[in-house]
C-alpha cells in the first residue's frame, strides 16, 4: 500500500516536469515589458551582445552622450562582451549612472526545450537555463562586487517555464515595450521615431556595440525630444518595485 501510495504521489511531479512549455517569445508570462509610473518617465536599455568582431563593438559616442547630458541606463551586458571589453565595462560598471544587467553566457534565447529564435538555438535543459543566467551573473559579480538584478536572453526569446527559473534565480527578466532599433539594425530617423513616440512607463531596447548602425544618432534625437518635452529617464533598479509583468 505504501508503495503505490508513494507511486501516486510522484506520478504528477514526473508528468509535471516533463510537461512542455506552452509560450514562445518576447512577451510571455512573467516578463516585465514597462513599469507604473504617474511621471513622464521611461527606462533605456542598452544590450552589449559579443561572440564575433562586429557584435563586440563599443558604441563610444553613444555613451558619452548619455554621460554628458547625465542620462541614467540599464545596460545588459554578454559574458562575451565582457571578455572582449573587460576594461571598458569595468569603467562601464563604476559609473553610478548605469545599472549593469545581464545578458546571458552564451547569449542564447531562454528555452528548457532547445526551442531556436532568428536562428540561434536556445537552452535545451532547465540546467542550461540556469546556467545562462547564473554563468554571466558569476562574472558579473566577481568583477564589480554585484549580481545583476535583472536578465535578458539573447534574442530575447523565452518560454514561460524558463522564465519561471528565472525567477527561482533571483532575477527579473527584461523585456521592453518599445523596440528602439530591432538589434541595431534601423536608420537613425527611424529609431529616434520609436524613442521620441514612449509614454511614461516605457521600456526601451537598443544596442551599445554596433557603433557601424544608426542607433548612437537616433538615441540622441529621440532622448532630446523626450526631454523638450518633460521626460526623465530612470534604471531598472529604480521602479523594481513597479514593474508589470505579463499575466
Amino acid at each position: 500500500m505504501g508503495l503505490k501510495n508513494l507511486g501516486w504521489i510522484l506520478l504528477p511531479i514526473v508528468i509535471c516536469a516533463q510537461t512542455p512549455p506552452e509560450q514562445w517569445g518576447e512577451n510571455v508570462t512573467g516578463v516585465v515589458t514597462q513599469f507604473h509610473s504617474t511621471k513622464k518617465e521611461v527606462a533605456l536599455t542598452f544590450d552589449a551582445c559579443g561572440g564575433s568582431a562586429r557584435s563586440s563593438q563599443f558604441d563610444a559616442e553613444l555613451i558619452r552622450f548619455l554621460e554628458t547630458n547625465r542620462i541614467p541606463a540599464t545596460l545588459f551586458i554578454n559574458s562575451r562582451w565582457i571578455e572582449s571589453n573587460l576594461e571598458t565595462f569595468k569603467i562601464l560598471a563604476a559609473n553610478p549612472l548605469f545599472e549593469i544587467a545581464n545578458h546571458g553566457t552564451a547569449h542564447k534565447p531562454l528555452s528548457v526545450n532547445g526551442k531556436s529564435a532568428y536562428g540561434i538555438a536556445g537552452t535545451a535543459s532547465s540546467e542550461e537555463v540556469a546556467h545562462e543566467i547564473n554563468g554571466n551573473a558569476d562574472k558579473i559579480e566577481k568583477i564589480t562586487g554585484n549580481r545583476p538584478r535583472f536578465f535578458r536572453s539573447g534574442t530575447a526569446f523565452y518560454d514561460e517555464q524558463a522564465v519561471q527559473i528565472a525567477h527561482q534565480n533571483g532575477v527579473e527578466i527584461g523585456g521592453f515595450s518599445i523596440l528602439g532599433d530591432a538589434g541595431a539594425t534601423l536608420s537613425a530617423p527611424e529609431v529616434a521615431r520609436r524613442i521620441g513616440n514612449a509614454k511614461g512607463g516605457d521600456i526601451i531596447i537598443a544596442h551599445m556595440n554596433h557603433p557601424e548602425g544608426g542607433t548612437a544618432q537616433g538615441v540622441m534625437q529621440g532622448v532630446e525630444h523626450l526631454k523638450e518635452h518633460g521626460f526623465g529617464f530612470v534604471r531598472l533598479s529604480e521602479v523594481k518595485e513597479h514593474l508589470n509583468r505579463i499575466p
